[in-house]
């Protein structure tokens, strides 16, 4: 699958995986996972941009525990529309990107957000697209947190560096994401291998 129709895909998706599907689901213990990372880490005045927000049940979680300078990118226009109708007072106080990440990310500042997260999203970058990895640490000023699949995976026995599909539709790049990132310049500071995800957290700078 070549990276415009990945992005097509994400773009119009409807049902499961949709902006609609993730709100219906609300906040979960990925959720409650970003509090308490966010907390060890971070005091409540630090901004934070999240990578595929969707309708923004993570976001909202974040917010309602005190964390009010949000904002947040998705492909799925629909994402923002769902956003102002189940969580209003996200929707009026953060700010949000309608696009591709690869897209968007190139246009903020250098160390423009002081945490940057993504949850499920960052897996399935097409490989073409990679050096989108590059300008995420060059806008994230103090953590970046990736909460990913890695491999090996239980039922396919795929490992890093394989794709596969989710429903047979959208491809999910297994990856190293601490080589990934650490290759880049960043230190490892919190790693949690769980199922399906893998927690990790980095830090800019090495005294940290």
């Amino acid at each position: 699958m070549d990276p415009s129709t990945n992005h097509r895909g994400w773009a119009e998706r409807s049902g499961e995986f949709s902006p609609t599907y993730y709100a219906e689901l609300g906040p979960n213990k990925v959720s409650n996972s970003l509090v308490t990372l966010l907390d060890h880490y971070c005091s409540r005045e630090v901004s934070i941009l999240a990578l595929g927000c969707s309708s923004g049940r993570h976001l909202a979680h974040l917010y309602a525990d005190g964390f009010e300078n949000l904002t947040g990118i998705d492909i799925n226009d629909d994402s923002f529309a769902v956003m102002a109708n189940v969580y209003p007072a996200l929707s009026e106080e953060g700010q949000f990107h309608t696009g591709a990440i690869e897209d968007v990310v190139p246009g903020f500042a250098d160390d423009a957000f002081d945490v940057v997260y993504s949850v499920e999203t960052l897996q399935h970058i097409h490989p073409d697209d990679e050096r989108v990895f590059d300008e995420l640490v060059r806008i994230t000023d103090e953590l970046l947190v990736t909460i990913e699949n890695e491999g090996p995976d239980p039922e396919t026995g795929n490992t890093d560096e394989q794709v596969e599909h989710v429903d047979g539709q959208f491809p999910l790049y297994r990856r190293n994401w601490n080589r990934i990132f650490t290759n880049r310049g960043l230190t490892e500071r919190f790693c949690h291998p769980s199922k399906p995800d893998t927690i990790r957290a980095f830090g800019t700078r090495e005294d940290d």
